[in-house]
């Protein structure tokens, strides 16, 4: 039982984690693009973690860089398997991605040895 209480807190803590990187990323785009500032401000006022998740616009997606929307989209990615019970779970083999890998990139898909699989197979 305590060994499920742990996973849930680690969960948790990594859900605040990406919740945390997603308004770090979406207040950078805002200081960094006057387009992107302009888009989020004729929004209803709502929670800035929610506006990635709203459909994004062709202005939207011209507005931020590739590099941004693709972590904004594993971010989003991450949070919904977190829903669904799938959180830290290797999208290719299924086997648990280590908790340490997790930490360090809290979006990961993969477990390292499917990654770094797949690295090779791009090179």
């Amino acid at each position: 039982m305590a060994k499920a209480a742990a996973g849930r807190d680690f969960i948790a803590k990594m859900e605040k984690s990406l919740m945390d990187l997603k308004r770090e990323i979406l207040s950078k785009l805002m200081v960094s693009n006057e387009d992107f500032r302009e888009i989020v401000d004729a929004m209803d006022p709502k929670d800035l973690a929610d506006v990635a998740s709203d459909d994004i616009d062709r202005k939207m997606i011209e507005a931020m860089g590739s590099q941004e929307l693709k972590r904004l989209k594993l971010i989003d990615s991450a949070l919904t398997r977190i829903q669904q019970g799938r959180y830290g779970l290797c999208m290719k083999c299924g086997k648990k991605i280590p908790q340490e890998r997790l930490e360090a990139i809290p979006y990961a898909l993969m477990c390292i040895e499917c990654k770094t699989a797949e690295e090779k197979r791009n090179r």
